[in-house]
């Protein structure tokens, strides 16, 4: 939180402001006799670790204000400790450590939006194959590191796309692969273009519809895709994060082509 120059500070204007408002004089002296035997001269830190500046800093607890269980925010004790760079904190609950790092680089991870494409490209047409595919450059990893520099500690999160579920929206409607999970390729890809010449050819991840939608509304084709989520510390520790999933719904019509037999 500070270095021993701003814990200094931090207290000098504290103070200041205290003993400029309206507060009875027995509550300024027993402010400024608690300041003493916590951080002056004779306290715990003797003048707030003046002499240690650069060597290291004052923590305290920082309560996550976003936090829903309530009563979970001020569970810990409020405290403060000073921590000399390269030493390990000390072990309290709630300590800043290398998988509190990696839980804070989790929550920071942001992924693309799951905008997948799809060939036809617009209306669809009864019994041909919908191709769907995601953009391979927009699905790469996506990594957050999490870092106390002058501690050396550090914990960097990585979330990798693993599958991509398709959900027609409708029973009439023939999925491909059957299960509607088309896995990621070797090159990192999610099925594949549509490229002249294959239209007789099963996609490796999209869907076949069977049934118009003149008569029951457009269909809504949910594309959910996975993140599995690991992360790795700065002592060579790691393990795995809960994944994430995140969709995104085309609302598709299917036309029938008609054809006349002479």
């Amino acid at each position: 939180m500070y270095t021993p120059g701003e814990f200094q500070a931090y207290w000098d204007e504290l103070s200041r402001n205290f003993y400029s408002s309206g507060w009875p004089q027995e509550d300024k002296d027993l402010l400024r006799e608690n300041l003493e035997d916590s951080y002056g001269e004779d306290g715990e830190f003797p003048n707030f670790n003046i002499d240690k500046e650069g060597e290291g800093m004052f923590w305290q607890v920082v309560r996550n204000e976003n936090h829903p269980d309530y009563e979970a925010r001020y569970a810990c004790e409020y405290r403060t400790f000073f921590v000399e760079f390269g030493d390990p904190p000390p072990d309290v609950p709630g300590i800043v450590n290398i998988s509190t790092l990696a839980e804070l680089a989790y929550e920071r991870v942001r992924v693309p939006d799951t905008d997948i494409q799809l060939n036809p490209d617009g209306e669809q047409t009864v019994n041909l194959a919908t191709w769907v595919w995601l953009d391979q450059a927009a699905f790469e990893p996506v990594s957050v590191t999490a870092s106390l520099d002058d501690y050396g500690l550090w914990a960097t999160t990585t979330a990798t796309p693993t599958t991509l579920t398709i959900e027609p929206g409708t029973s009439d409607a023939r999925l491909h692969p059957a299960s509607g999970e088309c896995a990621v390729g070797g090159d990192g890809s999610i099925g594949e273009p549509y490229s002249r010449g294959r239209s007789g050819e099963e996609p490796p991840c999209g869907v076949t519809y069977l049934r118009a939608t003149h008569a029951t509304g457009s269909y809504g084709l949910t594309a959910s895709l996975t993140w599995e989520i690991s992360w790795e510390g700065s002592d060579g520790s790691g393990a795995s994060l809960p994944s994430g999933v995140f969709e995104t719904t085309h609302e598709i019509t299917v036309s029938e082509v008609q054809a006349i037999v002479r």
